[in-house]
């Protein structure tokens, strides 16, 4: 079913379901989702679209955003095109596309890959120090940081936006880190102690801020 506001012809599915309040929410095509209770019947859900106009317009506005930034996926230095194909019960790579169930399900598989490529990298990494201490891995999104080490809680958090960026640029910003366990300071010996695990680690750091 459609309906038309402004320029705009919206699809929208009504669910009825056995709620006491009637919602609207827009899926990642953009089709407008209703759960209207059992008992309102379809002229009624009709009325309530057109009362509601402007803020479904508005809310069909931002879902379309939304689809426009879902559309690329960075992964390992590497840019995809994003497709959903509804079928699908793994996210898998078809040459330039990542082709998932859904935006939940790319957003799932990104989450995955984050625990599974930056513990991976870890151990690659542990291998350049001695005496490292064990550490906990924290993952998350950060505005400012790629990453932080606390010596104290023994924890190393990396942000998650990380992932997007090539695995040469993930181990810097690890052997960043974990180099703090031995300075928590920029310091002279700081940067000594990473350039001998990495010793172009001057290329690998500009390549991040301007990557």
């Amino acid at each position: 079913m459609k309906f038309k506001i402004n320029d705009y012809v919206i699809e929208y599915e009504v669910i009825k379901k056995d709620n006491k309040n009637l919602y609207f929410r827009f899926d990642e095509n953009c089709k407008l989702i209703i759960t209207a209770p059992r008992f309102i019947s379809d002229t009624e859900v009709k009325n309530l679209i057109t009362k509601n106009s402007s803020a479904i317009l508005k809310m069909y506005e931002e879902a379309k955003i939304r689809e426009e930034k879902v559309g690329e996926f960075y992964y390992l230095g590497k840019t995809y095109q994003v497709t959903f194909d509804n079928r699908l019960t793994e996210v898998k790579f078809e040459d330039d596309t990542i082709v998932g169930h859904d935006e939940e399900a790319i957003n799932k598989f990104y989450d995955a890959e984050c625990e599974r490529i930056f513990n991976e990298e870890i151990e690659i990494c542990q291998k350049c120090f001695n005496n490292l201490p064990p550490f906990k891995l924290k993952i998350r999104k950060m505005r400012t940081r790629w990453g932080v080490c606390n010596p104290h809680k023994k924890t190393i958090t990396l942000n998650s936006d990380l992932l997007k960026k090539d695995i040469s640029l993930i181990d810097y910003v690890i052997i960043h880190e974990m180099a703090h366990f031995y300075e928590a300071n920029h310091s002279k010996e700081f940067w000594h102690i990473v350039e001998e695990a990495i010793p172009d680690y001057k290329e690998r750091r500009k390549r991040l801020r301007h990557f």
